[in-house]
């Protein structure tokens, strides 16, 4: 309250340079807003001066008081005010801001050696040009000009460097991040950085060196586990599976020691560059994930390279974390590394089936069958005004939660669906053949999947269309396989027509259907059939195969058995017989 006196302001400026400092320390959360203790001390210097900015905005109050307080008593505390108010701007990502009030601390002499580098960055260049004013024996200061100037080169480089990662400029992110991991920092944030160094590398088609960052990240501080977490999906860009499941197990185990929050490595800095640097793509770079998620990505990647048995362990321990309330621990809304709970199951239920465990795959497909199918309405229509745009928001809001609702009930379907089929192909491999029909002849594969695939659907929704379509062929051949193990050979051959209705040209289904021929005695049909699959070119099967969207994880055991065994005495047979036809056919 006591009116401004140049005399006293140095000692003033100095108690709000240091207060500042204090309170940012003590709060230990990233800065965020505007410095009003700076604005303050800025018009209490123009009114020791006569003048006044109350109306004046930050950048425009600096440019003010810069230009006209000429007193070299106060040129020390202002530039050490100017380079706090640095930091907060830094921290708001107003980078031009803080170039700009770096240019009005510095003189023209120093600027222009700041530009004879070239292809330095100018906010490097800038700040690096700025001169540290001396500090006064009788006014302590809490942190040094010269540790604060160093700080904000190591938090303008990383943060620019992010900027740069993110908007896919690499090799210029690269060259910043660098810059900042030779800077002032602590050991997180340089682990940090090194983190980001190898995400940025591995984007730039560099795995190896991707490697080496993250390991030095890792080297640096160990509880950076984002960081091996990135490692893990390195090698599994590699194709090396053992180490990515060593580096994922490495991360479980982490995960579950809780281990006490790390102290800063220098606690004697109160304004740090963990509190500047606070951007959406270092969250996501540096996202700590829940163990249960690794638990999971250990059981996905078992499955997928065939490691069955270790597969099984790993789902089923998943599963029991369900059983302890995991949703309410992991948000599965897309953030987390978890499907849909419901093709966990069905994974769970695949690697069981493979595992020879069919009993309890069929025990697990029968959870899912129960949860979704009062998800399901009795009637579910594609129509086609969902495609159409409405101008009006309610209208368009009314449009989106329709196809929401409907790509739901697609999906409860599907995981329902496909979990009739993992059951009857367990029933198949215990010798239940009729139990195993039963299963894959489910009124719902019958009559609702039908009707999904054979309408036109809407864009939206054509991915989940695609599997269900993909169940109903793998259904059909599966009933198919069991009627040729009954001797109903003649059902077996309809079921195989209706699979090549569905997906013409699938080599299985082909297969199947040229055998079911033969075993019918129509030799003829089936060696006719046997020639037109033959002749087909390769590349017809791959691309019918590989349409569409990639196979879901859940179903690909499905895929493997509904190929067909016996391509080869098949073809030898037929061959035989047309030998014998066209000796018959000469004489």
């Amino acid at each position: 309250g006591l009116p401004a006196a140049l005399p006293a302001l140095p000692l003033e400026l100095t108690v709000l340079y240091n207060t500042l400092l204090f309170t940012v320390g003590a709060s230990d959360s990233a800065i965020k807003g505007e410095a009003e203790g700076i604005r303050q001390g800025l018009l209490r210097v123009l009114e020791a001066c006569g003048a006044c900015g109350q109306d004046l905005g930050m950048e425009d109050l600096w440019q003010k008081v810069l230009q006209e307080v000429t007193m070299e008593e106060l040129q020390a505390p202002l530039h050490r005010l100017g380079a706090l108010q640095a930091a907060w701007w830094l921290a708001a990502s107003r980078l031009g801001s803080v170039a700009g009030l770096f240019k009005l601390l510095s003189t023209a002499e120093d600027l222009g050696r700041a530009h004879c580098s070239e292809g330095q960055n100018e906010l490097l260049s800038v700040i690096k040009a700025w001169q540290v004013p001396p500090e006064g024996a009788s006014l302590p200061l809490v942190q040094s000009a010269k540790d604060l100037k160093e700080m904000l080169c190591t938090a303008a480089a990383f943060l620019q460097g992010l900027q740069e990662l993110e908007a896919g400029n690499f090799p210029t992110a690269l060259s910043l991040l660098q810059e900042a991991a030779g800077g002032f920092c602590s050991k997180n944030i340089l682990a940090q950085i090194y983190t980001c160094l190898g995400c940025c590398t591995q984007r730039m088609g560099k795995p190896q060196t991707a490697l080496q960052h993250l390991k030095r990240a890792l080297q640096v501080d160990f509880q950076c586990l984002p960081a091996l977490f990135h490692v893990a999906a390195v090698y599994h860009e590699l194709g090396e599976t053992n180490e990515e499941l060593q580096a994922l197990t490495l991360l479980y185990e982490a995960l579950g020691k809780n281990p006490p929050a790390a102290a800063s490595s220098s606690p004697h800095f109160l304004m740090r560059t963990e509190l500047l640097v606070h951007t959406p793509v270092l969250t996501s770079l540096l996202h700590h994930h829940h163990p249960s998620e690794v638990k999971y990505l250990l059981a996905q990647r078992c499955l997928q390279d065939g490691r069955v048995a270790d597969a099984v362990e790993h789902y089923l321990d998943f599963l029991s974390l369900l059983q302890e309330g995991l949703q309410q621990q992991v948000p599965l809304d897309g953030s987390s590394a978890l499907p849909r709970i419901p093709e966990v199951f069905l994974e769970a239920a695949s690697a069981l089936e493979q595992a020879g465990r069919h009993q309890d795959a069929i025990t697990v497909c029968e959870e899912v069958i129960s949860r979704t199918t009062d998800l399901i309405p009795r009637v579910l229509r594609m129509e086609e005004r969902l495609e159409q745009p409405e101008c009006s928001l309610p209208g368009a809001g009314l449009a989106g939660g329709l196809l929401s609702q409907k790509k739901e009930s697609l999906c409860c379907l599907a995981w329902r669906a496909a979990g009739y089929l993992h059951q009857g192909w367990a029933w198949a491999k215990l010798g239940e053949n009729k139990e195993a029909v039963t299963q894959f002849s489910r009124e719902h594969l019958e009559d609702a999947v039908f009707r999904c695939v054979c309408l036109p659907v809407t864009e939206n929704l054509q991915a989940e269309v695609e599997v269900l379509q993909k169940i109903r062929l793998l259904s059909l051949i599966g009933r198919g396989m069991q009627f040729l193990e009954l001797g109903r050979h003649k059902e077996a051959l309809l079921d195989f027509q209706h699979s090549l209705q569905i997906s013409p040209g699938d080599p299985a289904a082909a297969s199947y259907l040229v055998q079911a021929l033969w075993k019918l005695n129509r030799k003829q049909e089936a060696a006719a059939q046997w020639q037109k699959f033959s002749q087909s070119s390769p590349g017809e099967d791959g691309q019918q195969q590989g349409q569409g969207r990639p196979l879901p994880l859940y179903l690909v055991s499905c895929l493997e058995q509904a190929m067909f065994p016996h391509s080869e005495p098949l073809a030898r047979s037929i061959q035989d017989y047309l030998g014998a036809a066209a000796q018959d056919t000469s004489s």
